[in-house]
């Protein structure tokens, strides 16, 4: 991986354009509705050889069965089995939520796996419980497993199980500092609603802080035209040297 690469969450133009212009994309179906095997062949044979997907781990595993982005895609979990989704839950349908992510991200040749959680999932003994026993029963392969963990938890337990688990702690680095993990991983998320779209000053300080190996996601409205406008910034950075 390059030092510092630049993306979007989801492809905010057609495939082939944002190919031409990017070299990272996090994939966002993968947590809403995985795509089959055979259209996540398709996208890596589309795209170019040193372009690289990391994608989001579908929601099964992260959020309960009464999370509202359940029913963005039309997906309904039977009532019987409900119970058994979402906070990394120690059952066979996390575990199939996993198998199915994996499978994608192979397809995809993608070594980044976003965990993101809802904020409900908050800090407390359940909950850690399952991360550790969640993690620690996956073959790891070369997976880099990236945790953005929304809800209300302490400084200490994030780098505790960071550390343990080997996972990479997930900010936006303009509000909170990453905590954890060989590489830093960002997601600029635009404020309430995703509007915000970022000033130069703003993307001033992203640069400061994109210091070795950096994945810097733009997930606001304009992800298109700040992601574009910050490889520039870096670009021009690499010039003045």
């Amino acid at each position: 991986m390059h030092q510092v690469k630049v993306g979007c969450c989801g492809f905010p133009k057609g495939m082939k354009h944002y190919f031409s212009q990017f070299r990272l994309v996090e994939v966002q179906q993968t947590f809403y509705k995985p795509p089959t095997l055979k259209t996540a062949l398709r996208w890596r044979q589309e795209a170019p050889e040193d372009f690289e997907f990391a994608i989001k781990a579908w929601q099964l595993i992260t959020h309960l069965a009464t999370s509202p982005t359940y029913r963005k895609v039309g997906f309904r979990i039977p009532q019987a089995t409900a119970r058994y989704y979402g906070f990394f839950k120690p059952s066979d349908e996390v575990l199939e939520a996993w198998e199915k992510t994996r499978d994608i991200a192979n397809a995809l040749q993608a070594k980044l796996i976003v965990f993101q959680c809802p904020a409900t999932f908050t800090d407390c003994a359940g909950n850690t419980e399952n991360m550790r026993l969640f993690f620690n029963r996956l073959d790891r392969e070369d997976f880099l497993f990236v945790w953005e963990p929304r809800g209300k938890w302490s400084n200490k337990t994030i780098t505790a199980l960071c550390h343990d688990l080997d996972l990479i702690h997930c900010v936006d680095p303009l509000y909170k500092p990453p905590l954890y993990g060989e590489i830093k991983y960002f997601r600029l998320h635009g404020g309430p609603g995703y509007r915000h779209q970022y000033t130069d000053e703003e993307l001033d300080r992203l640069k400061t802080m994109s210091i070795g190996e950096t994945c810097v996601l733009f997930n606001n409205i304009a992800m298109y035209e700040d992601a574009l406008k910050f490889i520039g910034l870096m670009e021009k950075g690499k010039d003045e040297k």
